[in-house]
């Protein structure tokens, strides 16, 4: 298992009912970082009612906002491990306690062997027919994630989650949907087309509003409503999460590379580069243009880094930017630059990639 090659979105089981989701490409060498995302009944309940997983012979829960990790930090130290760039233990699986490995394609095409099963599994077949029929993409390309990997999907209630192999791919995916979400008749349509997405939900973000939220989500095009009412009388979220093909993978993990906290900032910039931008992490090439809070050195970033989910395709190349998060200082055997990190921490909710001015 020691060799076992893991990337963005593979699932990790452990012996104790734990399953983790890897977390982006770069890692130290006998580990992967993760972030915790179920955990078996036998360790872990939870009175949320979109917690349960009951698909398999044995239940599982879900964990919303930090319930994995504090769980982790409480019970399972082992799975805190030493991240040397940051001079921290941060989430994640030794190689050597792993389970289980369970990755998106080859589950996508146990599903596809088997056939559909259920109702759940039958919508995602459609959806990833017309994706196929539209792009000219393979199967292959293309593989499941969420609670389908893990096959505890419940069929009336859980989402079609796909992953899609590939930077051209994804840009491909991605305009195949703005084709068929602005066409009636394809079954598909943006899950943000309309700020009623958002009604009722928790807003926790303090400089970034919903309407801006709703903004950013709608032009992505990864989201999107699947209508399956005249099959299993449910419109079901259908999602596309982008995700490095392995010739396009490279590590920055380096244990000789130091990053240095320099304090918060809010920043104007410009974007100079958005190919990594669909992916986690997401990476934007910035030129800074004004330092609106924090310190001066802001001016120095050549990039923002951001481990959020939010922020994927937030921003693309030429358009001006508002950021606010952690500046850091990378110090590494070939040379020194500075970033500004956008990642789980205490002042999450301040955090905010958004665009101030849309390229034309």
């Amino acid at each position: 298992m020691a060799a076992l090659a893991l990337r963005d979105r593979d699932g990790i089981q452990t012996s104790e009912g734990l399953i983790f989701r890897v977390f982006g490409y770069s890692h130290p060498k006998y580990s992967y970082i993760c972030d915790a995302e179920y955990a078996s009944s036998l360790i872990f309940q939870s009175k949320d009612p979109r917690a349960p997983r009951t698909g398999r012979s044995e239940v599982f829960y879900k964990f919303y906002n930090d319930e994995g990790m504090k769980l982790v930090a409480k019970k399972y130290p082992q799975y805190l491990i030493n991240h040397e760039m940051l001079g921290l233990k941060i989430v994640g699986v030794p190689k050597n306690l792993i389970a289980e490995a369970r990755q998106p394609q080859p589950r996508l095409q146990e599903l596809l062997n088997a056939g559909p099963v259920d109702h759940l599994l039958a919508a995602m077949e459609r959806v990833l027919g017309i994706a196929l029929t539209n792009t000219g993409l393979k199967s292959g390309d293309f593989g499941v994630f969420g609670s389908m990997l893990h096959g505890f999907h419940h069929p009336k209630y859980s989402d079609i989650d796909l992953t899609i192999y590939g930077k051209a791919e994804n840009a491909k995916v991605r305009q195949t949907m703005a084709e068929l979400y602005s066409d009636s008749s394809s079954g598909l349509r943006n899950e943000f087309e309309s700020e009623d997405v958002m009604r009722g939900k928790d807003w926790r973000f303090k400089n970034f509003d919903v309407k801006d939220f709703v903004w950013h989500q709608r032009r992505k095009m990864i989201y999107g409503l699947y209508d399956d009412r005249s099959q299993s009388g449910r419109v079901i979220k259908a999602e596309f999460e982008p995700v490095k093909a392995w010739g396009e993978i490279k590590s920055e993990y380096d244990p000789k590379t130091k990053i240095k906290q320099k304090g918060w900032v809010k920043l104007k910039a410009r974007v100079t580069s958005d190919d990594e931008a669909p992916f986690i992490p997401s990476i934007y090439g910035i030129e800074p243009l004004e330092v609106l809070g924090g310190p001066k050195e802001a001016l120095k970033a050549t990039r923002v880094f951001s481990y959020m989910e939010e922020f994927r395709q937030q921003a693309q190349k030429d358009e001006t930017v508002i950021v606010e998060g952690n500046l850091e200082e990378v110090e590494s055997p070939a040379g020194s630059f500075w970033q500004v990190t956008l990642t789980y921490c205490p002042r999450y909710y301040e955090q905010v990639l958004k665009v101030q001015h849309c390229a034309q």
